[in-house]
């Protein structure tokens, strides 16, 4: 697993032609798992990174873990501050923008329907206004997510185009900010040249997500406490992918949209229709990989309204974009457990989130 220095920051550059090297890339949500695992993975690629965000919400928490801090130019600020956030903007001059600042919990948004409301739709709205008076910003992805469709519980996966909607306050506060992506690409910044994509990424696991209620997280918290995991909805169907899996689909969005601002609009970004699994399947496997665990299953629905099926077509991002998943599903959570089990025996997060980069990387 070892890799010497040298040749790993070859294989590193290597990706994206040296793209992000010495770019000024601005990331909102680096606080967050998926920030803080994209802050690192560019950090490697040379980027000179700026975060915006809100404290880490999490004990523990990736950021604090991997010292986030040290990598880039940290600033705590609430997206839904305009005034604050233009203003950093402008000080910044960033040229490659990833969005991830979000309230990203179905449940939570059942809770604080407003918040999510605030932060998802003002908090893109904010952003975006404030990207119209930068000269300097080439290329724009903003990460939503698969739950923007309408969902029709159908089995067919849902396309790009399809009509867009949502059943509770995060969905549909997600499909509310693409409309507002769509809205400032076709009105102010694609006459100022700035390439605008939004990415819809399926379920996302991988090591370091501490939130709640998040299935691998919650099964991680259950068995290393020896408690039993309460499943509420085992059937579920969602395309679930390692972490590493999206982030490189954005990253690589980014680079293409630099050089082809044409390509902008909506991504799917998730596995292969046929590696969509239940909940039950994915604990059960877990289990396995985890050698122990006990699961309490129920198999009446309980609490708040969830899509029981969810999958994606992307053929959009495979075609345009050129990229495919690189890891199945046994694979993600193999890696995703044993990120867990060797964190808890001592390995630090640093050296994890760094094996898992290079044995992704070395796939590329």
């Amino acid at each position: 697993m070892a890799i010497q220095n040298a040749t790993l920051e070859s294989m590193v550059m290597a990706l994206f032609n040296d793209f992000f090297r010495g770019r000024k890339v601005l990331i909102t949500g680096h606080t967050g798992f998926k920030g803080s695992w994209l802050t690192l993975w560019l950090h490697r690629l040379g980027a000179d990174i700026t975060g915006i965000s809100l404290l880490p919400q999490t004990q523990p928490n990736l950021f604090s873990l991997l010292n986030i801090e040290s990598l880039c130019q940290h600033h705590v600020c609430d997206i839904r501050d305009q005034p604050a956030l233009a203003t950093l903007i402008n000080k910044v001059k960033p040229e490659i923008v990833f969005h991830l600042a979000a309230q990203p919990l179905v449940r939570a948004s059942y809770r604080e329907p407003i918040e999510t409301f605030s932060t998802n739709v003002m908090g893109t709205a904010n952003l975006l206004e404030a990207l119209r008076s930068s000269a300097t910003v080439k290329s724009v992805v903003m990460v939503t997510t698969d739950k923007v469709y309408q969902n029709q519980e159908v089995e067919r996966p849902y396309q790009e185009d399809d009509r867009l909607g949502g059943h509770d306050p995060y969905s549909a506060s997600k499909a509310a900010s693409e409309l507002i992506i769509d809205c400032y690409r076709n009105s102010f910044l694609a006459e100022q040249g700035i390439a605008l994509a939004s990415a819809r990424a399926g379920n996302v696991i991988g090591g370091g997500d501490w939130s709640d209620d998040r299935l691998i997280p919650d099964a991680i918290r259950a068995w290393q406490n020896k408690q039993p995991l309460n499943i509420r909805r085992p059937e579920s169907i969602r395309p679930w992918q390692h972490v590493l899996e999206p982030l490189f689909g954005y990253m690589k969005l980014a680079h293409d949209l630099y050089h082809q601002p044409e390509l902008s609009g909506a991504f799917n970004f998730g596995p292969e229709t046929s590696e969509a699994a239940t909940v039950r399947h994915v604990i059960s496997t877990a289990q396995q990989i985890y050698s122990s665990g006990d699961v309490i299953w129920h198999d009446v629905p309980e609490g708040v309204h969830e899509a029981g099926l969810l999958t994606l077509d992307t053929t959009k991002s495979h075609g345009m974009l050129n990229i495919r998943s690189l890891w199945d599903l046994n694979e993600t959570l193999k890696r995703t457990i044993n990120w867990y089990s060797e964190h808890e025996n001592g390995t630090t997060a640093q050296a994890l989130c760094e094996a898992d980069i290079a044995a992704y990387e070395a796939l590329l």
